[in-house]
């Protein structure tokens, strides 16, 4: 045990370019990704964007209960965008039918690109930061994004890096080429007082 911490910390301090392989391999690094071979930190989240997760996961999940369509993740799942160097990215929350997910190699990171990503804005995100993430999902066979932004209280669906449609809290979104029958309220989603 005590050789593998010291080969991880070889590789971070090194710079040297790891896979995600062994990115899985070195055990919890706290909140990070992998872009382009090199370990991103990430800062924890805040109340309102743990909210908003786990709002997002919980109506998934009870549309999912009537609908065994796939199954529904969270926190920060591991999702290949990238290989030779490898790209790890960790979705808030995701969506993977059945059929793609019998597709996946168990027990590392997502090698197979789930039909739907969440992301949840924090304040510590930077606009190009998201926009490279988002090119990044679809060029590896995302179906769908969604950008949830706490403090507008707005949903952006992005159904490429360019087609995007914007969602208020008066609005109401469907993904009936996903999910089909799922309706969500945009009201419904927003922290009560005591979270914000």
């Amino acid at each position: 045990m005590i050789a593998q911490q010291d080969l991880v910390q070889s590789k971070l301090n090194e710079e040297a370019l790891i896979t995600g392989e062994e990115l899985a391999a070195m055990g919890d690094l706290g909140r990070c990704e992998l872009v382009e071979g090199r370990v991103v930190k990430l800062s924890p989240t805040k109340m309102p964007h743990g909210f908003l997760e786990s709002r997002i996961i919980y109506l998934l999940q009870r549309y999912l209960e009537d609908h065994d369509l796939g199954v529904v993740m969270g926190g920060e799942v591991g999702v290949y965008t990238g290989r030779d160097p490898d790209t790890v990215r960790g979705a808030d929350v995701l969506f993977i039918s059945h059929e793609r997910l019998a597709q996946v190699t168990p027990g590392g990171f997502m090698d197979v690109a789930p039909e739907l990503i969440v992301e949840v804005m924090s304040p510590s995100d930077r606009w190009s930061e998201v926009r490279k993430k988002i090119k990044e999902y679809f060029e590896v066979g995302v179906t769908a994004v969604l950008i949830v932004e706490p403090e507008e209280q707005t949903l952006a669906l992005h159904r490429s890096p360019t087609d995007i449609q914007e969602f208020t809290l008066n609005d109401t979104l469907t993904l009936t080429d996903i999910l089909p029958g799922f309706n969500l309220p945009l009201h419904q989603l927003w922290p009560s007082p005591e979270t914000s």
